[in-house]
């Protein structure tokens, strides 16, 4: 399987430069040679197989071969809302979940969050966690790196409404009596009319009442489910890949019927 890559669009034509950390990448890491040959994919759809061509001390210039189209891109745009989990958990969630296929994921401190980081730590934080995301997005060859967004906070209502726009179905995880049963609420929604979809996932200890609460008043103004993933408690770093997997599946895109 060859080695991939992302790199802008708008900088892909006949030839293709590849800088900073991809070419020390390709040239100290993998001592790929003149002749070998990698996979660029431009985020928008394509893939390109291009062959190493010429080195030099920064770059290394490549030649197009192939444009063929990705294929690996779910067709319904899942985006994971995950509060952050203890012991850089995160991590994990972020990578498998990239792995499994989520669009993007919002990172959410809630008021059972047990991490509470600076403004210095979670820039940092961000950074790391976003080449995560790209590692893993290469490791399964997705056709995009997926987008770890800013940290949103429950405390912030107004920009925790803006996160709720747009979606055509909101799935929060919340394990009472009054949650509906995951695969019902799926199939009660016609799958040609859900394009994009958000999984919200509580901390350890789950949501408060009082952010249920606020989400159910946010319901009034777009489509917002509770679910159980049934009787069994998950660990939260568990539960969205659980919950992205089940989606999926029911949407033909991990080989369901």
């Amino acid at each position: 399987m060859m080695n991939r890559f992302f790199i802008n669009a708008e900088q892909i034509d006949d030839v293709v430069e590849i800088r900073g950390d991809d070419f020390n990448h390709i040239s100290n890491s993998l001592r790929l040679k003149k002749g070998d040959k990698i996979i660029i994919s431009d985020q928008k759809g394509y893939d390109y197989i291009v062959r190493l061509d010429e080195f030099t001390d920064i770059s290394v210039k490549a030649i197009v071969v192939n444009k063929k189209k990705n294929n690996s891109e779910p067709k319904i745009k899942i985006d994971l809302g995950q509060a952050i989990p203890k012991n850089r958990n995160m991590e994990y969630v972020i990578q498998k979940c990239v792995e499994i296929g989520a669009h993007k994921i919002i990172p959410i401190n809630t008021k059972r969050t047990i991490v509470k980081l600076s403004h210095k730590k979670e820039q940092k934080r961000l950074k790391r966690w976003q080449k995560i995301s790209e590692e893993a997005a290469k490791q399964s060859q997705r056709g995009i790196i997926p987008v770890i967004k800013n940290i949103v906070s429950t405390d912030d209502k107004n920009n925790f409404k803006k996160l709720f726009a747009g979606y055509d179905l909101i799935l929060l995880l919340y394990t009472d009596l009054s949650s509906a049963n995951f695969k019902d609420i799926l199939r009660d929604y016609e799958h040609d009319q859900i394009s994009n979809m958000l999984l919200l996932i509580g901390p350890e200890g789950g949501f408060t009442k009082k952010e249920v609460k606020f989400f159910e008043e946010i319901k009034r103004q777009t489509y917002l489910e509770k679910i159980s993933l049934g009787n069994r408690i998950l660990r939260t770093e568990t539960a969205g890949l659980v919950a992205l997997s089940v989606v999926l599946y029911e949407y033909d895109e991990l080989g369901g019927e």
